[in-house]
């Protein structure tokens, strides 16, 4: 078995291959020259390779491949209803369905859009609910656009799911994408004057945990966040061992709900890595500490790291992956208490997702 990882950049996608003890990596790519990548996975349900892609010739699109890159189709016609006065701007992100829905993929895109295929992403469909929720007006962009960047599907309740939408927030839907409630209670949105309101939290992004899926994670503009209750409410983890509460991605080990990873920020106005270093955070209690787990990686670094770039495997022990926008990606082989650098030089790197090739 080959631990494939999936950095998408700027200037395409490029593959690494390791072995399972994560050491050593080949660098393949870049494929979809021409191309950003906003985000690819491979969907464990039948290894398919799909990305989220841009181009500014041919627009916002999700390539898919059956062969690990070496072929690609190009979803045709991917936009958004005419009567909307919207236009797609970007893909930001694909999530396959669940298992008893083999040919169900879901896309976030801008202007705060979820997309719907049926077809293994042939061809695509909005979501009206999302498209029309009453509180859309209330909705502003963030920095990098009012984009759908996380999708989170309730391994329990497949008809249960969660969005994250910069700047709009944490929405839930009970009945499989139809219809979908804010889920904010407790995140804050400093930047408002109602610092607690229904809507208009820049959500950076919201994760699920597999098993134990009441809990939910969630990086936010103002704060690292958990919930215990299916975003019902939300409690405030930093401020206990994190340098900043800015910060956009986070990572889960998927069988032990109290651990999770962070990379901190120094503000909203400062977007590079705290301290002068690039630091990962890890929490083993739900939160209520967190401890830096940096050994191997750069002493001296301001950089940034994206809301897609970091990921995590289900190896035991457990990998993580970080992908930096100066171009390079570090991998930790044990949860986090060492690094190696599994690439360099690469176009600022947008998405990393990590999966298993047979």
């Amino acid at each position: 078995m080959a631990v494939v990882v999936l950095a998408g950049t700027r200037k395409g996608l490029f593959v690494l291959r390791g072995e399972e003890d994560r050491h050593a990596w080949e660098v393949d790519g870049p494929l979809l020259s021409g191309w950003e990548v906003y985000h690819a996975v491979l969907d464990p349900r039948d290894s398919t390779l799909y990305a989220a892609t841009q181009s500014y010739a041919y627009g916002a699109t999700v390539h898919r491949s059956g062969d690990l890159g070496k072929t690609w189709d190009r979803a045709e016609e991917i936009g958004l209803p005419e009567e909307s006065g919207l236009k797609l701007e970007r893909t930001w992100h694909v999530e396959p369905g669940t298992e008893d829905e083999p040919d169900r993929l879901w896309l976030g895109g801008a202007p705060g859009v979820l997309l719907r295929s049926d077809d293994r992403g042939a061809s695509w469909d909005v979501v009206r609910g999302v498209l029309e929720h009453p509180t859309r007006e209330q909705w502003q962009p963030g920095a990098g656009g009012m984009c759908c960047h996380s999708i989170q599907i309730d391994p329990s309740d497949r008809s249960r799911m969660y969005i994250g939408i910069s700047a709009a927030g944490v929405f839930r839907s009970e009945d499989g994408g139809e219809s979908w409630a804010p889920a904010n209670r407790g995140t804050a949105a400093d930047f408002l004057p109602d610092q607690y309101p229904e809507v208009g939290q820049c959500v950076h992004k919201v994760l699920l945990h597999p098993q134990k899926p009441e809990r939910l994670w969630q990086q936010n503009h103002f704060g690292t966040y958990r919930s215990d209750d299916r975003g019902d409410s939300w409690e405030r983890l930093d401020g206990n061992g994190l340098p900043s509460g800015f910060g956009f991605p986070i990572a889960l080990h998927p069988r032990e709900p109290d651990t999770a990873f962070v990379v901190p920020e120094e503000s909203d106005e400062n977007r590079v890595t705290a301290n002068g270093r690039l630091g990962v955070y890890r929490t083993r209690d739900g939160g209520r500490s967190w401890e830096e787990t940096s050994r191997g990686l750069p002493d001296q670094a301001w950089i940034a790291v994206l809301r897609e770039g970091m990921a995590s495997d289900r190896l035991d022990p457990l990998g993580i992956y970080v992908g930096t926008q100066s171009g390079s990606i570090f991998v930790s082989p044990n949860e986090g208490d060492d690094w190696v650098e599994a690439a360099s030089q690469l176009p600022p790197v947008l998405s990393v997702e990590v999966g298993e090739w047979r």
